[in-house]
């Protein structure tokens, strides 16, 4: 008896769990639900609603045509796969040589400046904001793509994530390419980075999603609407395009800017898993 008891309350502690899992799952997206929703209401019938209502009696498209003719969404959707492209192929560049620097060559003082280097997580985002408004200002390159890149090409996080994987493989490998005449940036390209693809790939996606949602650093940099990323023509969409009142027509423009990364993360879900655990794991 002892046993089918334990049975029993395991199937309830397992039953609760679900029910937790399954109430924070609606909670989690009742907002993206509401938002497209939303996005189908007229203008007339979203005011109308005295009592917000969970349906929609008489969907239209509309809104998603005035998201494009309002104002010049389709530029900046443009722009900011200008930024995101440069921004993540340059960020991974510097990202896998610094890994690579920090997890297999020898040089003075490595530990001291990696130390120092993993520090730097511990400034708050507005004053690195700060010095770099103050840093591309001086340069001259406001209102410019160099000036909304630049200070996106490193990550300390994902330098840290990939020497940690990076650490994983055995050094046999390394002495023994080095044994055969190989360079260190042969074993980086041939070696490396083919074993620790999952990982790459969780950097590339979660860089690109970063650079999608970036909103501070583009709404301070850029006050010329040719250099303004989706991001931040929503408040130009708000103010410009559809007007304060309209509700639906906002919403329409937040859904199809959020389209691709809810695309780009439904695809490559596992992989981001797979490289953050494998990030996480010690040989």
């Amino acid at each position: 008896m002892k046993p089918k008891k334990k049975s029993v309350g395991a199937r309830i502690g397992k039953a609760a769990v679900y029910a937790l899992l399954s109430l924070w799952t609606l909670i989690v997206l009742f907002p993206f639900y509401w938002m497209v929703l939303t996005s189908f209401k007229s203008y007339s019938s979203y005011n109308a609603e005295f009592v917000p209502r969970f349906f929609v009696t008489d969907p239209t498209l509309a809104n998603y045509g005035n998201a494009f003719s309002s104002v010049p969404l389709g530029r900046y959707f443009l722009n900011t796969l200008i930024f995101t492209a440069a921004t993540t192929a340059i960020m991974l560049i510097v990202t896998v040589l610094a890994a690579f620097a920090f997890s297999r060559l020898e040089f003075a003082g490595k530990n001291i400046v990696f130390a120092l280097f993993l520090s730097l997580m511990m400034i708050p985002n507005e004053l690195v904001i700060i010095t770099n408004f103050v840093t591309i200002t001086n340069w001259d390159m406001r209102n410019t793509f160099l000036g909304l890149i630049l200070p996106s090409v490193t990550s300390v996080f994902y330098i840290y994530l990939l020497k940690e994987n990076f650490e994983q493989i055995p050094d046999e490998l390394y002495k023994a390419a080095k044994v055969d005449g190989t360079s260190d940036f042969k074993y980086l390209v041939r070696v490396m980075l083919p074993i620790c693809r999952p990982t790459l790939v969780t950097v590339t996606i979660l860089k690109v999603i970063e650079c999608w949602n970036s909103y501070v650093w583009p709404r301070l940099i850029t006050d010329d609407k040719s250099y303004f990323l989706v991001s931040n023509g929503i408040q130009e969409i708000r103010e410009n395009g559809f007007g304060r009142e309209n509700i639906p027509a906002m919403m329409a423009a937040v859904v199809v800017i959020s389209l691709p990364l809810i695309v780009l993360f439904l695809i490559f879900r596992s992989r981001i898993m797979a490289g953050v655990m494998r990030g996480g794991t010690k040989k």
